[in-house]
């Protein structure tokens, strides 16, 4: 590979998944892309309303399906315990 590689940092909350399926916790994954397809890339996400990072997140629960891989995933949001009132 020639020129120069950009490294994408991956670390939103993707908020347009339903709240049972949100992750709890994140984790950051480095990657190292040609410069020419970020930006194709970035505005492909950019006229779809997306981040890079909620299509990267797609595209990894997609390939992980797609190899029968499970996973757990756990939401804390809407899950509050109720005080019990005397």
């Amino acid at each position: 590979m020639t020129g120069r590689c950009i490294i994408i940092q991956l670390t939103y909350l993707d908020l347009y998944l339903p709240s049972w399926k949100l992750e709890t916790k994140s984790a950051r994954l480095t990657a190292l892309i040609d410069p020419v397809k970020k930006e194709a890339f970035e505005e492909l996400c950019a006229a779809q309303d997306l981040t890079p990072s909620q299509v990267v997140r797609q595209l990894i629960r997609g390939y992980l399906e797609q190899h029968g891989v499970t996973y757990k995933t756990k939401s804390t949001l809407g899950s509050r315990t109720r005080r019990k009132t005397a």
